[in-house]
């Protein structure tokens, strides 16, 4: 499967009408972008009927989720589901598996049970579950932040989806995983020169985020305290976690990804205002020329 080197990870490709997705992933494609993400949060429609639909529209780009929730299907179907896209579109589905975090997972009705034993389990029943189906299926990737979660990453998947995390725990992330995995952090982006503006794009985007434990615990073992938390995140967390400036900026904010040990780079674009997919494509449209595609 060849992804590139830097693709697109966008909520609204998982909320938009059909037709506004399908134009942006053909339009994604078409300025060079490996990969589109399809996320699963509340309010997101079903990703592997987007993952479908974005394939359907496009003829080369590699489609990915990030992250189909566990808790929202059991092994069999989440398998089935890869091997159906895998067998429909060859070489251009990769499946990324999450545990999600408490109180989303509590918003399901489930009891958030202990992320590292709960994936162990599914991915054991994910594997008896292939064996009784017709076609392979797609290389699968797991959400992974914490040593643990990364080190199973290593011996049961083809590697790591990371998200909301700075090159230094990229870094991190390849020393667990070592040679022959992948690599896939998130990167939020805008294109914003002005430093006051871009940090309060960057805190609208941090504010669900900064209510969720499983990264606070993350950051923390980069040095981040609850200082940097606090009133919408410090300046030093708004610039770590969204990369804003002009195009040459962003670019090397890719680049210390990619040198960190990353194989590909999902980057996030965020506009000014409410999320919309116009303005994203905008920015995509802006930063093509300049990436390492």
């Amino acid at each position: 499967m060849d992804i590139g080197r830097v693709g697109v990870w966008h909520p609204l490709i998982g909320k938009a009408p059909a037709e506004e997705a399908r134009r942006a992933a053909a339009r994604i494609e078409e300025l060079g972008y490996g990969t589109v993400w399809v996320n699963e949060g509340w309010g997101s429609k079903e990703p592997f009927t987007v993952a479908a639909i974005v394939l359907a529209a496009t003829e080369r780009i590699a489609v990915g989720t990030g992250i189909a929730n566990l808790w929202a299907r059991d092994a069999m179907t989440m398998t089935a589901a890869g091997v159906t896209l895998a067998d429909g579109y060859p070489g251009r589905f990769l499946l990324g598996i999450g545990v999600s975090h408490a109180p989303l997972v509590g918003q399901r009705g489930h009891d958030y049970g202990k992320p590292l034993t709960t994936m162990r389990a599914y991915l054991d029943a994910m594997d008896e579950a292939a064996q009784s189906l017709p076609a392979a299926g797609p290389p699968r990737i797991l959400a992974a932040l914490r040593p643990k979660m990364l080190e199973l990453s290593r011996e049961r998947a083809a590697g790591a989806h990371s998200y909301f995390v700075p090159p230094e725990h990229t870094a991190q992330a390849r020393r667990i995983l070592g040679p022959g995995r992948l690599l896939i952090p998130e990167q939020a982006v805008v294109l914003e020169s002005d430093p006051a503006r871009a940090r309060e794009i960057a805190r609208t985007h941090m504010a669900y985020y900064l209510t969720l434990p499983n990264y606070l615990n993350n950051l923390r073992t980069l040095g981040f305290t609850d200082a940097d938390f606090a009133d919408g995140g410090s300046d030093r967390l708004a610039d770590a976690i969204v990369a804003w400036g002009d195009a040459d900026a962003i670019v090397k904010r890719v680049r210390a990804h990619l040198d960190a040990g990353a194989d590909h780079v999902a980057i996030q674009p965020l506009s000014p205002n409410a999320p919309d997919l116009t303005e994203a494509l905008t920015q995509l449209t802006h930063l093509a020329p300049a990436l390492p595609l």
